[in-house]
């Protein structure tokens, strides 16, 4: 069973309504999103279209390819054409990179087992979700979703693990 799989089948077991899903134009995710929803899901596919980073061939090393355009595409069910995005998970990813320095190969702080770099993704997102305060929400993202009423401390995390 492929990587892209297993995760669809998580994503699937912890959903209880049909959604609405959009991934990138990653191949194994076709036929994962089949498997894991069996086509009880509204499904599309946004692919970037990159052109060659502007500059000399040292400084495109490290420079990100301009995006010069986009497809988009239903793959099943009815998705809703004005929703498809990948900007909040890249956004959300953005954020994970920019707060945890594991993700970031060259520093001392990339995790060498999978078992640490779970842990510190799983933390990363209980602080994330129940004790930062967003500027846009004036609450936390749980406190939004009227899973909790109020804002969570570090000991409260840390209260989970008894």
């Amino acid at each position: 069973m492929s990587c892209a799989t297993k995760f669809m089948r998580d994503v699937a077991g912890r959903v209880k309504n049909r959604i609405q899903l959009t991934t990138d134009g990653y191949k194994p995710y076709f036929w994962a999103v089949d498997d894991a929803f069996v086509g009880e899901i509204d499904y599309a596919v946004l692919q970037k279209i990159y052109g060659k980073p502007v500059g000399k061939d040292q400084e495109t090393r490290y420079s990100p390819a301009q995006c010069i355009g986009i497809t988009m595409a239903v793959v099943s069910g009815d998705p809703r054409m004005d929703l498809v995005s990948t900007s909040y998970v890249e956004r959300q990813n953005l954020t994970m990179r920019m707060s945890m320095r594991r993700f970031t190969r060259l520093t001392n702080g990339f995790s060498k087992k999978v078992e640490n770099h779970a842990h510190a993704v799983a933390l990363h997102f209980a602080y994330y979700n129940f004790c930062k305060i967003h500027m846009t929400l004036k609450v936390t993202p749980a406190m939004a979703a009227g899973i909790t009423e109020r804002l969570w401390e570090i000991e409260d995390l840390l209260a989970l693990l008894d």
